[in-house]
């Protein structure tokens, strides 16, 4: 047999057990911690450990540590075999429902408070990020600094992949169960540092940095770790709050540590238009422009 039958044969033989088939149901949910799989389950920590193993180990699941804790989630990749795989798991089975309703549960989403609708000055953001998914795809998408997860929940389904990193595991905790309830499970939620990021070069197609530069001790190197990750002909999208400050001296300081970072910044937008409170900036990278032309 070649190796793709093989691959077949094992995923198959994975899913063939049913508490195997329910934690894939789970991650469908969304990024689950091995806390979180074993309370639902209500099996020992050893015994869902194994299974998780070998449901990574057939290509179902993937692994990652933030902080202290283990999560479990969905390949990044949901092509060919193991995405239709992973269509088969059935949303309607009893004792898949009742998992994913004990999910929401300990999450505490059954009790969750909706905050409202966005107000005048969210809203005209909202449009202005959600116009650049109009003039080009936003392929792979990562949050800079995503703290609650607010744009990346915005986002997230014009994505194809879409990932939000922050410092603060408050934040990260919120943003999962943000994420969770608006069912969007090509999200996932990392640990990391703006000026060192856990990612390969030209990972991404579109970043976004939203009011973290302002406030940051090193923009320029932020910005430089930032272009690193950008793919050949990505974008880097500045949101940046003007708390009291003239915009033209937000937009000069955006300009210089952009140019510093070898970035191309495009002309700001300035949101609202009538009372302006944020400016937003594209940026993309120079020296790959100069050489294309």
């Amino acid at each position: 047999m070649n190796s793709g039958t093989t691959a077949l044969l094992s995923r198959l033989k994975a899913l063939a057990d049913p508490v195997r088939l329910r934690l894939v149901a789970l991650c469908r949910q969304g990024e689950c911690s091995v806390s979180e799989l074993t309370e639902v389950l209500r099996q020992s920590q050893p015994r869902i450990s194994q299974h998780l193993k070998q449901l990574v180990d057939a290509g179902l699941l993937e692994r990652f540590r933030d902080g202290k804790r283990v999560y479990y989630r969905l390949p990044s990749s949901r092509r060919g075999s193991v995405a239709r795989l992973l269509e088969l798991v059935p949303d309607n089975e009893p004792l898949v429902a009742a998992d994913a309703a004990q999910l929401r549960r300990l999450r505490g989403l059954d009790s969750f408070d909706d905050p409202g609708e966005a107000g005048d000055v969210d809203r005209a953001v909202h449009r202005a990020l959600l116009d650049l998914t109009i003039t080009a795809p936003l392929g792979d998408l990562l949050d800079i600094g995503c703290g609650r997860g607010r744009l990346l929940k915005l986002l997230a389904s014009r994505a194809h992949r879409a990932i939000g990193v922050d410092v603060d595991a408050d934040a990260r905790q919120f943003a999962r169960r943000e994420l969770m309830l608006a069912g969007l499970p090509n999200c996932s939620l990392r640990q990391g540092d703006m000026y060192r990021l856990p990612f390969a070069d030209g990972e991404f197609d579109t970043i976004l940095l939203d009011g973290v530069l302002a406030g940051a001790e090193r923009p320029v190197q932020a910005l430089t770790e930032a272009k690193r990750l950008l793919s050949s002909g990505g974008r880097l999208v500045i949101v940046e709050e003007l708390r009291g400050r003239p915009a033209a001296e937000v937009q000069r300081a955006l300009a210089e540590w952009s140019a510093a970072a070898g970035l191309r910044l495009g002309r700001p937008r300035l949101l609202p238009a009538a009372g302006p409170e944020w400016t937003l900036s594209v940026a993309t990278d120079a020296e790959r422009q100069s050489a294309a032309a």
